[in-house]
């Protein structure tokens, strides 16, 4: 009996997720068995949070009350089913992606699924739930607008950290609870220290979303970049709308980028912390930050940072070659130092 249970869990998650994003899917499977379902689950509701964020369909308010019905479900085991069918009926069935409506569609089932985890698996998704979307609530209230018309940018730098970990320094808690609780390769880990060391490590991915991505947020009316840094280089938010602006704007760069790479240097030392013959989990870790360095890499060298038509975004065969590289080398410590250490020089 408990292996059909687990069957059909497994179905449902393998199911959704190649609807949702093939990519994650792929991916996922450098994670350790013994942790795949939670990792996967916490995805799927991480992507139903966002989807509810994003649906413009859906004045503010309303988006705003969906999410913290959301929320709400994380607080406790206690759930309210009626509340998560109406996040089903007012966001699924106007969604024009069909991914995120199959997606919202098989939101309660996905809450079924929580509930046959452990009291711990399942406070740690609850963790992490209720944090992350505190940061798609703080992008609702603060970004008021939805063009450049109406752009806003983030007040204070303590405004961008707390965002940042709102959004991604949370889920380096949720990778080392759930990481130290399941896999006894790590019970020598001091938690709370490495789950400071974690946090540093999503920040750092999330500056590198932001740094890539500032000309199409931009678009949205959402300026990340903190007036005061903007102001210190005579600049104001709307002055990153003009492609012209790019030479004023690279020493603010420069300095965020310098953040980011700082907090991923604390990524790397958390990669090498995992013992060696933990393959999969170090590839798990060592994947992302090679890739945001080589982003990185590719945000200072762009012309075209801010302009919108333009993606900074590194190729499909650049991701293979980390691939190949990490892998073929069995997540080896010192090929892995190596290609980081060169490349950060690249960097900054």
């Amino acid at each position: 009996m408990a292996t059909s249970i687990e069957t059909s869990k497994q179905e449902l998650l393998r199911d959704l997720l190649k609807e949702v994003s093939r990519l994650f899917y792929t991916t996922l499977v450098v994670v350790p068995a013994d942790v795949r379902d939670q990792v996967s689950l916490a995805y799927l509701f991480a992507r139903a949070a966002d989807t509810i964020a994003d649906t413009e369909l859906i004045d503010r308010p309303r988006r705003l009350d969906l999410l913290g019905q959301l929320k709400a479900q994380f607080v406790s085991d206690q759930l309210t089913w009626t509340q998560v069918r109406e996040i089903q009926q007012a966001v699924g069935p106007i969604q024009q992606n069909s991914a995120e409506r199959i997606l919202l569609e098989r939101l309660e089932d996905c809450f079924k699924l929580l509930q046959t985890f452990s009291p711990d698996d399942r406070r740690c998704i609850h963790r992490l739930m209720t944090t992350l979307t505190q940061g798609m609530e703080m992008d609702l209230v603060v970004f008021h607008g939805q063009s450049a018309d109406d752009l806003v940018a983030l007040k204070t730098l303590d405004d961008l950290d707390r965002y940042t970990y709102y959004v991604a320094g949370c889920v380096g808690e949720f990778w080392t609870d759930l990481m130290c609780a399941h896999r006894t390769a790590l019970a020598s880990w001091k938690v709370r220290e490495m789950s400071e060391v974690g946090v540093r490590f999503g920040k750092g991915l999330q500056l590198t979303n932001i740094v890539k991505d500032v000309a199409h947020d931009l678009q949205k009316g959402r300026c990340y970049v903190p007036a005061p840094m903007l102001a210190e280089a005579g600049l104001k938010p709307r002055d990153l709308l003009n492609q012209e602006n790019l030479s004023r704007f690279r020493p603010v760069l420069r300095q965020l980028v310098r953040m980011a790479t700082e907090h991923l240097d604390q990524g790397w030392m958390y990669t090498m912390a995992i013992p060696r013959h933990e393959t999969r989990l170090r590839l798990s870790c060592m994947w992302p930050i090679l890739s945001a360095g080589e982003s990185l890499k590719l945000v200072m060298n762009s012309p075209d940072l801010l302009n919108p038509d333009v993606k900074i975004k590194i190729t499909r065969s650049k991701v293979y070659q980390i691939i190949a590289l990490t892998t073929g080398t069995f997540a080896c410590g010192y090929v892995g130092t190596a290609y980081w250490g060169r490349l950060r020089k690249q960097i900054i």
